[in-house]
């Protein structure tokens, strides 16, 4: 992957991450100065997906130490990086992980030692990817074997690929790895709407790395499935409670309802950072609520090469915006995790 999602440069100096509310259309990448910065990325989604909004929120605690290193800016700004998205727990994972390390450091050492926590965050993360690649393959490889040569069709919903991490992503991890290894695959990518993740970032990723890929609209994945043309379904996640509850991007629901009719494996791909021990089931987990304007309106390119937001429903009405929902544990085949498969019933135990 020659892009980088986030760039931690020397002690003291500024973070880069790439824009993705510009993607696939435009390729920038933008300073991060502050902490306000980094809140700005992670709420407005110019950054997104549970680990690199981690990787970012640690970022963010660095840069908010780099400016004042008292107690009262650092919980301030903790506090700050919090309130921005309150599904993913990987966000507040890497808060408080930072918290713990600095509250406990004296004030005139705290940039450095922030630095090193980000730092530290970013690499656990892109080993991770790696590793949840190299379990979740041979899961590829095994439904390969009696295909005589046809690709596995694999699908996918929202983003989980390297866009939503440091490195090779969570669900998309096995997929580069099975294809770098010759297992012959083919993605079907849900479009994922309102946001388009799917088209507008997983498709973009997979033809850049020369994966085989097709968009489907969201709602094409049953029919696909009744007619076994889905031989496993893969998604990643934003929270994981205890009893192995899986929270996604809205729409995942009905992916799994689909595959549990249908006989297909539901594969969840996630690092162990975000298993919610502390969140017995997935009926606790927060749903965040996002503006109408996002239902209500679609952007994309016209012919001439513009870029515009326009609106798609009829003036007047109104929307709801759920971002996620929860998938009983009972559905999810098993979770990819970097130290392994499991079952989705330990997941609580496997962190703790």
């Amino acid at each position: 992957m020659a892009l980088q999602t986030i760039e931690l440069g020397d002690i003291g100096r500024d973070i880069r991450i790439l824009d993705q509310t510009l993607l696939p259309f435009r390729i920038e990448y933008r300073e991060l100065s502050t902490w306000q910065d980094a809140a700005e990325a992670i709420k407005v989604m110019r950054v997104r997906g549970a680990p690199l909004i981690g990787a970012t929120a640690a970022c963010g605690m660095a840069l908010a130490v780099r400016s004042d290193p008292s107690d009262a800016a650092m919980f301030k700004a903790a506090d700050g990086l919090r309130e921005t998205r309150p599904t993913a727990v990987n966000l507040q994972w890497a808060v408080e992980r930072c918290l713990s390390i600095l509250a406990c450091t004296p004030p005139d050492d705290r940039i450095k030692a922030a630095w090193v926590e980000a730092a530290s965050i970013i690499g656990e993360d892109r080993a991770a990817n790696r590793a949840i690649g190299e379990f979740g393959m041979p899961l590829i490889k095994a439904l390969a074997d009696p295909l005589d040569g046809e690709p596995v069709r694999i699908l996918t919903h929202c983003n989980a690929g390297w866009l939503a991490t440091t490195h090779l992503g969570t669900a998309t991890a096995p997929i580069y790895l099975a294809h770098e290894a010759g297992v012959p695959v083919h993605v079907l990518v849900d479009e994922t709407r309102p946001r388009s993740q799917g088209a507008a970032l997983t498709a973009w990723e997979l033809e850049r790395a020369g994966v085989p890929c097709d968009v489907i609209a969201d709602n094409a994945g049953g029919l696909l499935m009744q007619r076994g043309q889905v031989h496993l379904v893969i998604t990643g996640a934003d929270r994981v409670a205890a009893n192995g509850d899986v929270c996604n991007k809205i729409g995942t629901y009905l992916k799994a309802l689909a595959a549990r009719e249908s006989g297909v494996p539901f594969c969840v791909s996630v690092p162990t950072s975000t298993i919610d021990p502390a969140m017995p089931d997935g009926s606790s987990i927060p749903i965040e609520d996002r503006g109408a304007d996002e239902v209500l309106h679609a952007t994309g390119m016209d012919l001439d090469g513009t870029i515009r937001t326009v609106r798609t429903a009829a003036e007047g009405v109104s929307a709801i915006n759920p971002a996620f929902d929860v998938t009983p544990a009972e559905m999810v085949s098993t979770l990819i995790t970097e130290r392994g498969l499991i079952k989705p019933e330990h997941a609580g135990r496997i962190v703790e």
